[in-house]
């Protein structure tokens, strides 16, 4: 079968994967589309480090081929969205409604596939970058089969790391300011999430100012190319600042536009050794700077909880796709990303 394998140089195109059977509490899914996200190409450029040779893909969706002894909740023939938390289910992490702390998710990458005999790694516990994939049944959350699968594959995470660090992270309220620098898959996704929980003012910022349409499509009541325009619109600071970029100047700059009581949420991400600088006087009037993993989501409740505002047409997910690509093109797919030529591109088997 086909998928996109990094082999520690480089990402290719290959034809002859093999994947295992799924075993007790897994699910095989026959994968009809991929998001293309940054952290993909990550991994690529070696800001996530990860083991290699890899099969690349972490936001997906498609149909149930097979399932292992023990699942009950899905059927082959449903449609579902992948998530890459692979957690246990049992742990205090888990008990407590936290399963993206669950430390038996993190770090401890399988290895499902197989090419010439060779046994290759899973990224993120998902690897949608293939025509099949094996996930653990916690990961597939069966979603309404009127929701385009090209659509419903960016709610593993592009959707699940925005909505969900406004709603489950900082908790936005109705009536509050938010400034969101980058206007990204991320990004856009933070700025519906804003106007989903009844945010006033929703002031994004990005560097290109082609992004502007977009941007208050989603919700941006505000647009500024610089965020240095913010105390302009904002002039005693936001409530909540995201910063979805992953450059170290924009944290600060996130930290400084803050009000008090302020909260800076970290969403964009650096290399693993970066350092951000800053006041910590600047703090002392009760702000807070908050990373965030994944959303603080938990996929089984929120991906339902999405799919229902995207049928009410309060959350658009069909907006958010730009282009999609066969996956033999995914060289021109990854270009485009990091050019920002797109929103989201997905790839399609």
């Amino acid at each position: 079968m086909r998928g996109v394998v990094f082999d520690g140089v480089r990402a290719d195109v290959v034809d002859d994967l093999e994947i295992r059977d799924p075993g007790p509490g897994e699910v095989l899914v026959d994968v009809a589309a991929a998001g293309l996200c940054h952290s993909d190409l990550s991994v690529i450029d070696g800001t996530i480090p990860f083991p290699a040779p890899v099969v690349l893909g972490h936001e997906g969706a498609g149909v149930v081929e097979a399932v292992g002894p023990g699942v009950t909740h899905v059927s082959p023939g449903d449609h579902v969205a992948l998530s890459t938390l692979a957690n246990c289910g049992a742990c205090a992490d888990c008990d407590r409604g936290r399963p993206t702390m669950c430390r038996k998710a993190i770090g401890r990458p399988t290895q499902p596939f197989s090419r010439g005999g060779t046994p290759l790694y899973q990224f993120a516990a998902n690897s949608s970058f293939a025509e099949r994939t094996v996930v653990k049944a916690v990961q597939a959350v069966p979603i309404p089969a009127e929701i385009p699968l090209t659509s419903a594959a960016l709610m593993g995470c592009g959707v699940l790391t925005g909505v969900g660090a406004v709603l489950n992270r900082a908790r936005v309220g109705q009536g509050d300011t938010v400034v969101v620098i980058g206007t990204g898959g991320i990004g856009l996704n933070v700025l519906q999430g804003a106007r989903i929980a009844g945010a006033s003012r929703i002031v994004a910022v990005d560097a290109n100012p082609d992004k502007e349409a977009v941007a208050r499509q989603f919700g941006a009541t505000d647009f500024l190319t610089s965020a240095g325009g913010v105390r302009e619109v904002l002039p005693h600071g936001a409530d909540h600042v995201f910063e979805c970029v992953g450059r170290v100047e924009l944290v600060r700059q996130a930290v400084d536009l803050l009000d008090r009581h302020g909260q800076a949420v970290l969403l964009g991400m650096p290399g693993a050794d970066a350092e951000a600088s800053f006041v910590v006087a600047s703090l002392f009037l009760d702000k807070s700077i908050l990373g965030c993993r994944y959303g603080s989501s938990r996929p089984q409740r929120d991906i339902r909880l999405y799919a229902d505002l995207y049928r009410q047409g309060r959350l658009l997910l069909d907006e958010l796709v730009t282009e999609t690509y066969p996956v033999e093109d995914f060289a021109k797919a990854a270009e485009d990303a990091r050019q920002g030529r797109v929103a989201r591109g997905v790839l399609v088997f």
